[in-house]
């Protein structure tokens, strides 16, 4: 079977995740903050949070920027329940916009019609690793007063307009799981150059605890306080340590992404009945994956038994967000 993708993993990442068992430190030692630091200098951004999860990043990214009950984001349904299941969990409600159907991202020119005197955020995603119109949604965030959420959990090594993803909106999100462009097993981070949300999360991540360092010098170096109601979303140095060495390698990864898309296009380019990805000559892909389209959508089912039938791993991304049982969310602007 091919997967359609799978983590590439070598002995330098393995000795790396030893020498991490071998130390005094496995959780909330030094490697987190040598993983931080890593990802803050690669992507453009001022801070890093590391997280367990990408899901466990959006949270920390939407409580870190306020949202909370009665507060909207427009977002879009195409994309994994995480990323308005996680505004949701704030008490805040996503408002989904159309996409563009060129890119599958969110359609930047749909966005204005959406906003209420409710709406705090916008939060585009990414879609395979193709960065969404950023400079259009920036300009709408900075006209009604907005914050600019960027789930890019496909996204690491992508660039729109020669900037990395990760330092252009005021928040944004990385998943790190196995099918991502690198892997620490799970895990996710939050890039941002704001250094108020950073400290913010910093505490929303262990239990909403701080330390003021005037009160532990007069009242005693164990004194904490929390200050917010949050959980323990700490990230450890063991996936840390695999972080930093795939980190490494992440330009390497993304040239071999990019010959196996230049394969399919040359490979698929005559095939009736489908729609190959596109990519914008302004933007980087990061070829998270490489999304055809049915021009009969009624074949799916048939397309995608028989790839699997015969050793090709593929799969349907996304079941719409607002067709989940659970949904609760306004309907999409102009579907059909």
């Amino acid at each position: 079977m091919i997967p359609y993708s799978r983590q590439t993993i070598d002995e330098d990442d393995i000795a790396a995740v030893v020498s991490v068992l071998r130390s005094d430190w496995l959780t909330q030692g030094p490697t987190i903050a040598e993983f931080e630091k890593a990802l803050a200098e690669y992507s453009g951004a001022r801070f890093a949070v590391a997280a367990p999860n990408g899901t466990a990043a959006l949270y920390l990214a939407y409580k870190a920027a306020g949202q909370k009950e009665g507060d909207e984001i427009i977002t879009v349904p195409n994309t994994f329940v995480a990323t308005s299941n996680m505004a949701l969990i704030c008490g805040a409600n996503p408002v989904f916009c159309d996409i563009r159907s060129d890119t599958h991202n969110i359609d930047e020119n749909k966005i204005e019609e959406l906003i209420t005197s409710k709406t705090k955020a916008i939060v585009p995603v990414h879609f395979a690793g193709h960065p969404c119109e950023m400079d259009k949604i920036i300009e709408i965030a900075k006209k009604h007063n907005l914050l600019v959420i960027e789930d890019a959990c496909h996204a690491i090594g992508a660039k729109y307009k020669n900037k990395r993803i990760g330092g252009i909106g005021d928040l944004t999100v990385f998943s790190f799981h196995p099918v991502k462009p690198i892997t620490t097993g799970e895990g996710g981070a939050i890039l941002t150059n704001n250094e108020k949300y950073y400290q913010t999360m910093l505490r929303l991540r262990t239990h909403g605890i701080t330390k003021d360092p005037e009160k532990t010098e007069t009242i005693g170096k164990w004194h904490y306080e929390m200050i917010d109601l949050a959980f323990n979303h700490r990230i450890t140095d063991i996936p840390c340590a695999l972080g930093v060495s795939q980190l490494k390698k992440l330009d390497r990864f993304q040239k071999a992404r990019e010959r196996v898309a230049e394969y399919y296009f040359e490979k698929l380019k005559n095939l009736k009945g489908i729609v190959l990805p596109t990519k914008l000559a302004h933007i980087k892909h990061s070829w998270h994956l490489f999304p055809i389209n049915l021009k009969d959508a009624g074949k799916r089912k048939e397309v995608f038994d028989y790839l699997q039938a015969n050793g090709v791993g593929v799969q349907v991304h996304y079941i719409p967000a607002h067709w989940q049982p659970y949904a609760r969310p306004k309907p999409v602007i102009g579907a059909n």
